[in-house]
């Protein structure tokens, strides 16, 4: 009993916790936490006879401290000694500071994995689960490659007691999600889809688990499982609570094996044996039945669990699509909950209806519950509430009902919540055409989607509403009439301008002998100043003589001839770029637009869930609904018009990482959400893409021309100096020559950099991350001061435009002649909105981007090291770490600042050394460094020798702002 009390207790560790939490400062508990530290590292140095309970004591405290938040950087080897322990308080200690505190590529799991080895043949279960739970929590590799051929065995031998099986599938489990390429079942695979027989439900649970894992990788080796699936799913639906005693929870026998269970079988189709299958449908049906029964708990956990196994039964039930009668019955049982206190049902429920409404036998069923998901989508609280009726709404829109959903979205728009009114306005432009059949619905649910929800309203939106007017004539006049109408309100938006001033310059003259129309260019005149240079930027692409020949067509407005003599020097100084353009093509009709996939059907189909359509949806509401476009036609678009799709609303932060979608070089985009293309692909940066023709927007005719007073002479002003935080910026790139050089709301530049002796190649990368287009950008490179006779740096120009959403790439190309310390210049410049943009960041060009990494022995090393031993020669500089001193870290900068890292030339192991030639045009300059990290300090010292001491000291600056 002593010795029992001894190793359960620590008292030790319990003084040692106790003290930690009484501290009253933070400086307190550092000054107790290095006080034990030097304890602990004194005993584990001095005493070299420590018993067991003494090692697990100190252990143990490591690991608190770990856990505080501290690093430690030694017992490691100690916990390791403890695995060899025939006590199980002492082995349990060894594998919990392993499973936390060791890295899956330590030097020490090799000792690590005899150890477990040992375990594992020894038979002891507890040892043995033990060994399993230390495996799965570190999951390396080199463990995967140790322990995959073994652990199966253990699984499926007649042998091993069941805690053991449930350990060594969850292992086994983890393993394969880690390095599927080294668990190859192959002759287990029928042993272990049999242990969904097993006696003990744990073993289950744990298998299935595993087996679905593997099914959804290999379905066709794993399909003899759903039979057994099935019949075990038959025996805890159909048993009695009682049979389950020891896995009932609160009356609900076996709820997480039920689940499970329904979710591997939607891993495969119906099955194909009737048996099975029938079965099957007897188990679903069961289970709707018990739905629908009292609960037998006021408890919420039983609930829970009732509604958990519920919902994966209705998930199998559309997964298979093939039982009208059970969809039906789940979209009854739906139902019920669309009104159910619980707001969490009722998302559950809507969601799953959101599928229903997909499937021919539940379709009807689902549009019964209408009005329900209206009052849902208008009283909800809950934002994600009304988001899932929304879509639901969507699913289970018809042609016989299209009107009045589409009329209850409308409503719903004018209050509905800021983060999901753009994919609302873009349903219901979807719905809208998808159902139409009198097109002055259509028009008038267009013009009314943009008058509720106007800055919602992306461009692909309006293009479409000109797309199919244009490819219809009967539906032209009204269209005009409408939109000269819409016109005639004190203020509009400027979407609304947008399609009035392509409508009404093609087709104004339908309206012209009615007794209400007017001047139409007068009616657009005065909603022009509010509009933005999105709208007003066109006109710079018109010739002086377009817009000369567009100007004396309307000279019954005088001021419009005095706006063309102002603007007179601009454009001619445009028409020297610009070819011209005769006075018959401007003023001639838009042709019917080619066959083309709908830009609003392909910007929703990029947003995931249950509300996204597919191509193939909305041909069939074509065909049911009505031919929109006429002959067929699929959602055209002009040349013009892809050139600037873009969002209505700028993103915050633009993607250059890669990390969300990609688009090409100088594409324009939907969504500014990803800007830029990846420029860490293997394939380098791609060339721009041709640019795009634009003769659709020289037919807005005069309308458009309109806007041209906006315009201004290019800006001549000077560079503005280097951002304040342009050093800073800098020191990103001194280990790495990829990634975001500066990005703010308008602008983000990316970098990708390649260096080879004394020549490099930089592509920068410039998303314009607004919906409204960069004029006259610029971009200008200058080596000032000293650098010039030093770095020669050439630059390719860049694009005049950037359209909203879009990037542009250029090319520099670097010449390093002699050693240098400063960086170039980058100016940039350009107008948004009117405005100037101008801007200066330092080039991320050091000297260490061109080194040559060399090898060399310890001999060599310290030979040259004793050579440079002169004052002017060694730049040195101890400074404290401002990160954690991870040696993997470590490695990767110094690696990153381009030389070789040498191993086994210091003799002291702690420290790093590195060796490399900086290659310039006139000569070679050989670099040596050593970095000596202080642990306990959390301290550095560098040291730099070069035969050139401008190279050591400015070397010895950029480094060590890395650590």
């Amino acid at each position: 009993m002593p010795a029992v009390s001894k190793g359960d207790g620590m008292r030790g560790l319990a003084v040692f916790i106790s003290d930690i939490r009484n501290c009253k400062s933070k400086e307190a508990e550092i000054k107790r936490i290095n006080k034990e530290l030097a304890n602990i590292r004194s005993k584990f140095k001095g005493d070299k006879a420590l018993d067991g309970y003494s090692k697990k004591k100190y252990v143990c405290k490591l690991l608190f401290i770990f856990l505080l938040g501290h690093d430690i950087d030694f017992g490691h080897m100690e916990a390791v000694n403890l695995l060899s322990s025939n006590k199980y308080t002492e082995k349990q200690i060894g594998y919990l500071f392993i499973s936390v505190l060791v890295n899956s590529n330590s030097e020490l799991i090799r000792l690590i994995n005899n150890a477990i080895k040992n375990d594992l043949s020894s038979r002891n279960p507890t040892f043995m689960c033990l060994a399993l739970h230390c495996i799965a929590n570190v999951g390396s590799r080199e463990m995967a490659e140790a322990f995959a051929s073994e652990i199966p065995r253990i699984l499926v031998a007649g042998d091993t007691m069941d805690s053991v099986k449930q350990s060594a599938a969850l292992c086994l489990l983890r393993l394969y999600k880690t390095s599927p390429d080294l668990v190859l079942m192959g002759e287990w695979t029928s042993r272990v889809v049999h242990l969904l027989n097993d006696q003990h439900m744990g073993v289950v649970t744990a298998a299935i688990s595993l087996i679905t894992c593997l099914s959804q990788k290999n379905p066709d080796e794993f399909k003899t499982c759903v039979s057994l699936a099935v019949s075990r799913l038959s025996r805890i639906v159909s048993s009695a609570s009682t049979d389950l005693q020891d896995y009932t929870y609160y009356f609900v026998p076996a709820p997480w094996l039920s689940c499970k269970l329904l979710r591997l079988l939607q891993c495969y189709p119906p099955p194909e044996d009737g048996a099975v299958k029938g079965r099957l449908v007897e188990c679903l049906e069961t289970i709707l039945n018990k739905a629908q029964e009292p609960p037998k708990s006021k408890k919420v956990q039983h609930s829970n669990a009732k509604n958990a196994i519920l919902f994966e039964a209705i998930s199998l039930i559309i997964h298979y699509d093939s039982e009208p009668n059970l969809l039906v019955r789940a979209c009854n049982q739906l139902g019920q909950f669309l009104q159910h206190r619980e707001t969490n049902l009722r998302y559950l429920a809507l969601e799953s209806m959101c599928t229903l409404a997909s499937s021919e036998f539940s379709h009807e069923a689902v549009k019964t519950h209408i009005e329900t998901v209206i009052n849902a989508l208008k009283t909800e609280r809950d934002v994600s509430v009304r988001q899932r009726a929304a879509d639901l709404l969507y699913a289970m829109c018809d042609r016989s009902n299209a009107k009045q959903i589409v009329a209850e979205m409308l409503s719903y728009l004018e209050t509905a919540d800021y983060s999901i009114r753009e994919e609302m306005v873009l349903k219901v432009a979807i719905l809208a055409e998808k159902y139409a059949v009198d097109y002055s619905w259509y028009v008038d649910t267009i013009l009314n989607l943009i008058r509720i929800a106007g800055d919602y309203v992306s461009e692909e939106v309006w293009y479409r509403v000109i797309q199919i007017v244009i490819n219809r004539d009967d539906v032209q006049g009204y269209a005009a009439k409408t939109v000269f109408e819409a016109l005639q309100a004190p203020a509009c938006h400027e979407n609304m301008v947008k399609v009035g001033g392509y409508i009404l310059g093609e087709f104004g003259n339908l309206i012209a002998e009615l007794p209400f129309s007017g001047p139409v260019v007068t009616v657009l005149f005065c909603h022009l100043a509010p509009c933005s240079s999105t709208f007003s930027q066109r006109p710079r692409r018109l010739s002086k003589r377009c817009c000369a020949v567009t100007a004396r067509s309307m000279s019954w407005l005088v001021h419009l001839q005095q706006t063309v003599h102002n603007s007179d020097q601009y454009y001619v100084q445009t028409s020297e770029v610009v070819s011209p353009v005769p006075q018959a093509t401007v003023l001639e009709e838009m042709p019917p637009f080619p066959e083309r996939e709908s830009s609003i059907l392909a910007k929703l189909k990029k947003k995931k869930g249950p509300g996204a359509v597919s191509v193939t949806e909305l041909e069939d509401g074509k065909r049911e609904g009505g031919e929109l476009n006429g002959g067929g036609e699929r959602g055209p678009e002009t040349a013009a018009m892809a050139s600037c799709v873009s969002q209505s609303t700028p993103s915050p932060s633009a993607d250059l990482l890669g990390i969300r979608s990609v688009a090409p070089v100088g594409a324009s985009l939907s969504s500014a959400g990803s800007l830029l293309v990846d420029v860490f692909s293997e394939a380098g940066p791609a060339a721009p893409s041709a640019a795009v023709n634009d003769d659709g927007f020289l037919r807005y005719k005069a309308v458009l021309w309109l806007s041209s007073c906006k315009v201004s002479a290019p800006p001549s002003e000077d560079p503005a100096p280097p951002l304040s935080e342009a050093d800073e910026l800098l020191d990103k790139f001194v280990c790495k020559n990829n990634g975001v050089l500066f990005e703010n709301q308008l602008l983000q530049i990316g970098i990708k950099s390649e260096y080879r002796q004394n020549l490099g190649r930089m592509y920068l990368f410039y998303g314009n991350k607004t919906s409204v287009q960069f004029a006259s950008f610029t971009t200008t490179v200058s080596c000032p001061g000293e650098l010039q006779p030093q770095l020669n740096v050439q630059s390719k120009p860049v694009e005049p435009l950037v359209e909203g959403g879009a990037q542009i790439q250029q090319v520099l190309n670097i010449e390093c002649i002699t050693d240098f310390s400063e960086a170039p210049l980058l100016n940039i410049k350009f107008r948004y909105g009117g405005a100037l943009q101008n801007l200066t960041l330092k080039l991320p060009v050091t000297i260490n981007k061109f080194f040559q990494p060399t090898e060399m022995a310890s001999q060599d090393f310290f030979q040259r090291w004793k050579q440079l031993s002169q004052p002017q020669q060694e730049a040195q500089k101890i400074f404290k770490a401002s990160h954690g001193m991870d040696t993997e870290v470590i490695k990767a900068k110094l690696l990153g600042l381009g030389m070789a890292l040498l191993d086994n030339v210091d003799p002291n192991p702690e420290n790093y050394v590195c060796a490399g030639v900086i290659q310039t045009k006139g000569q070679q300059v050989g670099c040596l460094l050593r970095l000596e990290p202080n642990a306990q300090a959390q301290m550095y010292r560098l040291t730099l020798r070069c035969s050139k001491d401008l190279v050591s000291r400015r070397l010895c600056e950029l480094l060590a702002q890395q650590f």
